[in-house]
């Protein structure tokens, strides 16, 4: 892979918020914060045709990500009111938390994929408590205690900004163009990283908007989800290999920096999730009997196990699910028991 985004790829080794760039004469990233390890997420702007702005994703809800979008758009020029449309690539609370507050200064459409509406726009996806409770159940499913589940999700009031997710006014399909004049983002769906994950192709100028699907240095979290996909690890690798067929003049990505070789990092994604698929049979051969919640502390992290806790200790075991439901579907595991399933190699 070629590192394209030069500046994004220095502030990211200076733990530094990149630059606002301006990519094209009416193309610019505006990075805006958010919490975690990824640090922000790059909102790309584009120039329209007749005047405006259309926006790809919105960033984090908080006011520090509200005053960096809003002085990123200053600083080029512009201001909020002038945004006419939003895509987002999914519905995630970094990619789509500002929607709302962006709608209401602007009066933009927002578009999203609908899989990603149908899981938002339930109530277990705009109410605090209903989240809660739907996230308690959803992991006794996996294997924790009732007490561990509850710890790691945490209190309604924590989940307040659930309640401001925006619904989007408008539906984007696979195959679809983006109603931003001038420009011709082609929306493909790749989902995985959620039902709904999109990426935008642009024809005009061989631009790949990845979102979350490809990443350069990290692989995307694939989890199982309360209203979710039954088999989303799966879905992933599908659609990691229908984008690599493409070779885009550039790729720009939502998080760390943009880059050349689109084709090198899917099959490096593929690789990486066949080889944590070898080590998760690995742990369930010297594990049998175990449930989700049990293996994923068998599995290599990034840190040690005993370190994980509340959203890290839940992004790790669903995505260990995923692994366990698509080695389910090959026919290499059996799940028996109820209501959390322990899995044993499948007899040949």
């Amino acid at each position: 892979m070629e590192i394209t985004g030069a500046a994004q790829h220095e502030a990211w080794q200076a733990r530094a918020l990149p630059p606002i760039e301006q990519l094209r004469p009416d193309l610019w990233s505006i990075p805006v914060p958010m919490f975690g390890p990824l640090r922000y997420v790059s909102v790309y702007v584009v120039a329209l045709d007749g005047g405006g702005l259309g926006l790809i994703d919105t960033g984090w809800d908080s006011d520090e990500g509200w005053t960096a979008l809003t002085k990123g758009l200053t600083s080029i020029g512009a201001g909020v009111e002038d945004v006419r449309g939003a895509l987002i690539t999914h519905m995630h609370g970094d990619h789509n938390g500002l929607s709302g507050r962006v709608r209401e200064a602007s009066g933009a459409w927002i578009a999203m994929h609908p899989a990603d509406v149908a899981v938002i726009d339930r109530p277990g996806g705009r109410d605090p408590e209903q989240f809660v409770r739907d996230q308690i159940e959803f992991l006794v499913g996996l294997g924790a205690s009732r007490v561990e589940a509850e710890g790691d999700v945490g209190r309604p009031e924590d989940m307040e900004m659930v309640r401001r997710t925006a619904i989007p006014d408008r539906l984007i399909e696979h195959g679809e163009v983006a109603d931003l004049p001038g420009w011709s983002l082609r929306a493909v769906h790749t989902p995985g990283h959620t039902p709904g994950h999109l990426c935008f192709a642009e024809e005009r100028t061989g631009l790949f908007f990845a979102g979350d699907h490809v990443l350069p240095r990290i692989s995307p979290n694939i989890s199982t989800i309360t209203g979710g996909a039954p088999d989303p690890l799966r879905d992933y690798l599908e659609s990691l290999a229908a984008v690599g067929t493409t070779e885009p003049a550039e790729v720009l990505p939502a998080h760390e920096w943009r880059f050349r070789g689109l084709k090198t990092r899917t099959d490096e994604l593929i690789a990486h999730h066949e080889h944590r698929l070898g080590e998760l049979l690995d742990a369930i051969r010297a594990n049998p009997g175990s449930t989700a919640w049990q293996l994923a502390g068998h599995l290599t992290w990034s840190r040690p196990w005993d370190q994980y806790e509340r959203g890290m200790r839940i992004f790790a075991v669903t995505e260990t699910d995923a692994h366990l439901r698509l080695l389910a579907s090959r026919g290499d595991i059996t799940g028996t028991g109820s209501p959390a399933p322990t899995w044993t190699l499948a007899v040949r």
